[in-house]
C-alpha cells in the first residue's frame, strides 16, 4: 500500500473540505492537477472533515457530504494504489498534533490570519475557538507527513507561511523534527470566474446558482447556465480588455479541450456568442461525463468506498504516528 510512497520522491500533502459541492472551478483549478501530481510525487490526500466543523453542520448532511466528496475525488482520478486518500477524522494523530502545535503558535499570529477575519464576519453568530486555531490544525495536517510541498491557493498562502513558522520554531527549540514545507508552484490551474459576475472567482457560495457549475450538474443544467453566461456587446469571440465574460468562457474552453485561446478565436471567427456558449457548454459536458459516470458507480458501492478510505487511513496513521511519537519524545512526554 501505495507502492510509490516508498520511492525517493518528494512528498505532497493536500486536503479538501467536504463542502457538499465541487465546482467546475475547483476541478479545473486544483483537482485536475492533483491527479497529474500522482505520477511525479508521493501524494497524500485527505477529506478535511475536522476543518469543516468550524461552521455548524447538520449531522445527516455532513455524513453524506463527506462520503460524496470522497467518491467524487476518486471519480476525478485519485488512485489509492498510488496515493493514500483518507478521511481526516479517521486518523487521530491530526487532532493530537494540532493541540500540541496550538501551544507553539502565537496568539498574535493567529489573530492576523485574514481568513479568520473574513469568516468571523460571515459567521458572526459562531466565532468559535476552532475557527481561530484552524491554521494550527492545517499545520498538523502537513507536518505529520513531513511534506516537502503543499499546493495552495491564494487564500491559503498565509496559512502555509504560518505552518513554516511553527515548524521552524519547534525545530529551533528541540532540534530537527519537522520538514519545513514549500508551496507547490507547478502548472497553474485554470482560474475559473463566475458566469454571472466574471470579475469574481466562481464559487458555490454565490447566491446566484447560474454563476457556477457543479461537477455533478446534469448536462441540461450545464447548458442552461452557459447560455445565460454574461458576455459583452461586441459579439466577437476573442480575448480582450473589458471582455471579462468572454475571456472567462475562452479560458474554460481552453482548460477542457486543451486548445489555445488563439485556436479558439480562429475557430469561432465570424460566429456569434450564442454559438460559442453552446460549444463551451458541450465541451464541459463531455469533460465531466466520465467523472459523473464513475461517481455514480462509486456512490452506489458504499463497501468499496469504505475499503478504500479505511485502507488509506491505516497507512496514514502508521506514517503520521512516527512524526507524532518523535514530537512527544522531544517535548518530554512519557512513552506508553
Amino acid at each position: 500500500m501505495p507502492e510509490n510512497v516508498t520511492e525517493k520522491k518528494k512528498v505532497i500533502f493536500s486536503a479538501i473540505q467536504p463542502s457538499g459541492t465541487i465546482t467546475l472551478g475547483n476541478y479545473l483549478g486544483a483537482l485536475q492537477n492533483w491527479v497529474k501530481l500522482q505520477d511525479e510525487y508521493n501524494c497524500i490526500f485527505a477529506v478535511a472533515d475536522l476543518h469543516a466543523i468550524t461552521v455548524r453542520q447538520e449531522p445527516k448532511d455532513f455524513r453524506r457530504n463527506i462520503l460524496e466528496a470522497y467518491a467524487l475525488l476518486l471519480a476525478c482520478g485519485i488512485d489509492t494504489e498510488k496515493s493514500p486518500f483518507f478521511i481526516q477524522s479517521h486518523v487521530h494523530t491530526h487532532a493530537e498534533l494540532a493541540w500540541i502545535l496550538n501551544c507553539y503558535t502565537q496568539f498574535g499570529e493567529l489573530s492576523r490570519m485574514t481568513q479568520f477575519k473574513d469568516k468571523s464576519q460571515k459567521h458572526a453568530d459562531n466565532v468559535n475557538a476552532g475557527l481561530f486555531t484552524y491554521p494550527s490544525l492545517m499545520a498538523a495536517d502537513i507536518l505529520l507527513y513531513q511534506a516537502d510541498l503543499v499546493p495552495v491557493g491564494v487564500d491559503q498562502k498565509q496559512h502555509l507561511e504560518l505552518t513554516r513558522n511553527i515548524a521552524e520554531r519547534f525545530n529551533g527549540i528541540y532540534g530537527n523534527t519537522f520538514k519545513v514545507p514549500d508551496a507547490y508552484i507547478g502548472q497553474v490551474g485554470a482560474k475559473i470566474m463566475s458566469l454571472q459576475e466574471p470579475t469574481k472567482k466562481m464559487s458555490k457560495s454565490d447566491e446566484n446558482v447560474n454563476a457556477w457549475v457543479a461537477v455533478l450538474d446534469k448536462p441540461e443544467t450545464i447548458m442552461k447556465k452557459f447560455k445565460r453566461a454574461v458576455t459583452d456587446s461586441e459579439a466577437k469571440v476573442c480575448v480582450g480588455e473589458g471582455k471579462d465574460g468572454i475571456n472567462n468562457l475562452i479560458g474554460i474552453m481552453s482548460a477542457v479541450t486543451g486548445k489555445t485561446s488563439d485556436e479558439i478565436t480562429a475557430e469561432f471567427d465570424g460566429r456569434g456568442y450564442g454559438d460559442f456558449k453552446v460549444a463551451v457548454a458541450e465541451a464541459v459536458i463531455e469533460k465531466l461525463r466520465p467523472i459523473q459516470e464513475r461517481y455514480s458507480q462509486y456512490i452506489e458501492n458504499k463497501d468499496y468506498l469504505a475499503e478504500q478510505y479505511r485502507k488509506s487511513a491505516e497507512f496514514a496513521l502508521r506514517l503520521s504516528q512516527r512524526t507524532l511519537d518523535k514530537v512527544m519524545k522531544k517535548i518530554g512526554y512519557l512513552a506508553k
